[in-house]
Order: structure tokens, then sequence, then C-alpha cells
């Protein structure tokens, strides 16, 4: 029998085991009031129980082992911790448990009060099938009620995670919200394949020496480039060649070093996602916005959000230039509809979250709900793979929520964590 102290947590917490006649090993009776609260870090696995014993109510900690044996396995004696343990919960008693002081700390044994069929589901759910999603031939069943629920905490958890970055880039820019904001945006500019250089060109660049060239967009456009690398060598068009010109001078006066152009990628991009028109349409965004992130959380309606990077226009050179010098059949550059939806899920809601959860303001974070509410969802292999079980994401906030359940629950098995796995063990 494959039974771990993660499923007797699950019993013990939920009380699915017989109640009738419960005695300590001692043949003490035994009443449970309150299981207590389940411990995820160090110390005992339950505190605040509340269990009557023989005649005496005790309040205090209770510990959880396979064995009672166990015990002395993990050095529980010697550590004060456990000093206060009023009950020890076993799924076998293998030893008497009597501590250095000479205490007897009573003992409730589990192996026959946990009913087999019950084990059985949670056998089958964690180690008897090796499919992607544990839960697949049920999890389709289920009430929109408990998916909802289950999806909002683990996309608060996603965002809470996402939002601890946040705060770390914050701290090592002292503060600076704008700076931090300006920094993730252009990271997410990359959209994943060049996230890197352009977190390394944000960083490069500060956003107050942008803001001294907000009247001058050539001088913008160059120190952009520039620092992205692509202006290292000569070139015929006189557009690229005029941003070669600034660029030199201001990188001399600024004392700037351009990042490596190795970095960029362009292989198996469209030409529309070429790094060269992610720079320009980024270019374009500093042009037009400046403290953007002031502007994002003044403004309130979705599409007022998307305007902020669909009605910027890029230079006109790249309405026939894919690459500096190399002309391409004429088609607009500006960002589309979809990456600007891109942008908001990436940057946007894990902005107005992170903001708000820092300044303690829950509209903020409503916001950002809400905003993942109106966005249309990914479309990945792991969403596909929820589909297919009969789970149908249509929006950013369940595509989000399910890419946290599936890396962070169903990846490691960690069914008893999951609301979704205790309702089809219950339910089972």
């Amino acid at each position: 029998m494959l039974f771990t102290e993660d499923f007797l947590h699950y019993v013990w917490k939920f009380r699915l085991f017989d109640r009738a006649a419960l005695q300590t090993t001692d043949g003490e009776t035994i009443e449970i009031y309150s299981s207590g609260l389940h411990n995820t870090d160090s110390g005992p696995d339950f505190q605040n129980a509340r269990v009557k014993i023989g005649d005496t109510t005790w309040a205090g900690n209770v510990e959880l082992h396979l064995s009672s044996s166990d015990w002395q396995k993990h050095n529980h004696s010697t550590d004060n911790a456990y000093g206060n343990v009023i009950l020890h919960v076993v799924y076998r008693d293998d030893t008497p448990l009597i501590l250095p002081d000479g205490r007897h700390v009573p003992t409730l044994e589990l192996k026959d009060r946990i009913p087999a069929e019950l084990y059985n589901r949670y056998h089958n759910l964690v180690f008897g099938n090796q499919s992607i999603i544990p839960c697949e031939s049920s999890i389709g069943k289920l009430d929109d009620f408990t998916l909802r629920t289950w999806f909002t905490r683990v996309l608060i958890e996603r965002l809470e995670k996402k939002s601890a970055a946040v705060i770390a880039a914050l701290q090592l820019n002292k503060g600076d919200w704008e700076e931090t904001f300006y920094q993730f945006l252009a990271a997410n500019f990359g959209f994943k394949t060049n996230a890197l250089p352009f977190e390394l060109l944000a960083k490069s660049l500060p956003q107050n020496l942008l803001a001294k060239h907000k009247n001058n967009s050539l001088q913008i456009e160059a120190l952009i480039f520039g620092q992205a690398g692509f202006l290292n060598e000569d070139f015929t068009d006189a557009y690229p060649q005029s941003l070669k010109n600034e660029y030199d001078f201001l990188r001399k006066k600024f004392s700037l070093t351009p990042i490596e152009t190795h970095l960029w990628k362009f292989m198996r991009l469209r030409p529309q996602n070429f790094p060269t028109i992610r720079l320009a349409q980024f270019a374009a965004l500093v042009i037009n916005s400046n403290h953007l992130l002031s502007k994002v959380l003044d403004t309130r309606d979705i599409k007022g959000l998307q305007n902020l990077f669909t009605d910027i226009k890029v230079n006109s050179y790249w309405e026939d230039h894919y690459r500096f010098d190399k002309e391409a059949k004429p088609s607009s550059k500006n960002l589309g509809q979809a990456s600007a939806d891109i942008l908001l899920l990436n940057t946007i809601a894990l902005f107005l979250f992170s903001y708000g959860k820092h300044h303690q303001l829950q509209y903020f974070m409503d916001r950002s709900l809400k905003l993942l509410e109106n966005l249309p969802g990914e479309q990945n292999k792991i969403i596909a793979d929820f589909d297919s079980v009969g789970v149908k994401a249509k929006t950013a906030f369940e595509t989000q929520a399910l890419l946290e359940l599936k890396n962070y629950y169903c990846n490691y098995k960690k069914c008893l964590d999951c609301s979704i796995g205790n309702k089809i063990l219950k339910l089972a």
C-alpha cells in the first residue's frame, strides 16, 4: 500500500475516518472538537486543536506520522517546538511514545479507521495514472461554482508570485514605480523570444535618460536602436544613417554601451514579429507616452487601456521595411490588437495587482482581475489539454488560472491541496 503523510494530513484535516468509539492506544476515550489549523511550515502539523482525552479537554498541537516510531526518527524529542503536542496521530502504532522527561504523549492509531474506498480513490487519482492532468476523467463533470472558486484562488496565487518579482525590482529601482513598469513592459515587448534582450536594453537605457529627449523622436529612436546594437554598421538608407549619427553623439555624451546584437533572435519569427519591428513599436510608445504607468492607473476601461498601445504610430520608414536597408512589400507595422492584449495580460494586469497589493488598495487588485476577465484567453498546449477533458477556458482569467493549476498542482500531483481534487475524492 502506497500511503503518504500528506494523505494522513488530509484524512485528519477533514476527519474522514471512522470516529465511533475513538480511543488512544492506552484505551482512553477521545472526542475531537477541532482538528486544528494545518501548519505547512516547520513545527507540529496541526496547531490550536481541541480534543477531549478521558475526562480532560486539551488545547494544543497535533503531530501526525505514518508510524509512531517516526517521532524519534525525526528528532522531535529534542525539539522544543514539539513540547506542547497533545495528541500523536499515526497510521500505525509500532512503539509507545515517551518523551525524555518521562511524559507519555497520547497516541491515536487510524490504520483500521480509514475507509478503503477513500484510499483507493486517492491512490487512483495521485498514483494510479500517468495522465497529464491527474483528474482528467472527472474534472469536466464538476460544477461551475467549484471550478470558478478554485480558479480565483490559484489565479491570485499566480499574481502574488509574479508580484514578488515586481516588488524586488521596485526595491532595486529605489521605489520608482515608473522605471520598474518601463523595464517589465520592455521585457514583455520581446514576447518570450526576445524578452531577455529587451530587458537588458531597458536596464541599459533608463527612462529618465529617454525623458530628456521626449521632444525629439529621432533621438529616442536612435537611443533605442543604438542601445539594442543595431546601429554598429554603415547604412545606405538615409533614416538608419541619421539614427547612427544621432546615436554616435549620444553614446559619447552619456557613456553608453550597447547590448550584444547576437542576443536578438530573428529565426522562426514572422517578419511582423522581428525585433526591429518590436523596437520601432516600443520607440513609438516611449515617444507618445510619458508617465505610462500613471495613465494605466487612471484608465479604467479596457478599451482605453488597449488604445494606449494600438494608437501609437511607428516611423513611416518601417511601412516598407523589416530590417534596415532592406526594402519589403508595404504593410502596417503598428501594434495590433492581439499583441496589445498580450501586453495587457502580462504587464498591465500584473502591475495593477502589484500596485494594489503593495499599497493595500483592493480597488487596483480588483481591476486586475476584472481586466483578465475581459481579455481573451491564450491558446497553448496546456489550455488545449484542459479543453480536451471538458474544461473550456475563454478568458485570460480562466487560462491564467489553468496554467497555474497545471504547473504548480497537476505537475506535482498535489491533488490533496487542490479544491478540485478534494471535491473529486468526496464525490467519487
